[in-house]
């Protein structure tokens, strides 16, 4: 990334799956709604954003994915994207999985896959007007599923992440065990 004024980062982004004008459309309508980013420009398979800070970056760079083209900084001199990209080794927001059990990635996979249909279900019931009560059990329904996926993201995390730090010394090992009580208040709640 360049420092184009104090503050404000510009970066290059590499997106997967633009082939037309209506993707450059929809790839900067993603950008322009992302807090923190300025779009500078779009093209089939690029864009150049001024964000704000790393975070904005990383949440352009999540954007875009929700929207459905993958997207990566590719000119990340300065590391600003850093926070939301992933680093290996290490322990925290962005480092990769040690490991991850094919049987739980499956199932969690699948649970998204579901949760995706019934909120889409939500957004038309309450499209339609429909009754309250009605609209309120599928959004339980909804976080069922969710902490149904945090749950087997925890267990997983615990088999292999986790495992791994505690056999470490020092500062892994008391940045897992941190991690690990932050981690469980927020499924616990």
């Amino acid at each position: 990334m360049n420092t184009t004024t104090p503050n404000v980062q510009s970066a290059t982004l590499s997106i997967d799956g633009m082939s037309c004008g209506h993707c450059v459309q929809a790839v900067t309508k993603a950008l322009s709604a992302v807090p923190g980013v300025k779009v500078r420009s779009v093209a089939v398979g690029s864009a150049v954003i001024e964000a704000a800070d790393g975070w904005a970056a990383g949440r352009a760079v999540n954007a875009l994915d929700e929207a459905g083209y993958p997207a990566k900084a590719v000119d990340d001199v300065a590391g600003a994207v850093a926070p939301m990209q992933a680093k290996s080794g290490g322990v925290g927001p962005g480092a990769h999985a040690v490991g991850v059990g094919a049987a739980i990635k499956a199932a969690n996979l699948k649970h998204l896959r579901r949760i995706e249909g019934q909120v889409r279900g939500i957004a038309a019931m309450i499209e339609e007007d429909r009754y309250c009560a009605d609209i309120i059990q599928q959004a339980a329904a909804v976080q069922e599923s969710l902490r149904s996926v945090a749950k087997n993201l925890l267990r997983n995390h615990l088999t292999h992440c986790a495992a791994a730090a505690m056999h470490e010394d020092g500062a892994k090992r008391d940045d897992m065990i941190e991690e690990l009580l932050e981690l469980v208040a927020k499924v616990a709640r």
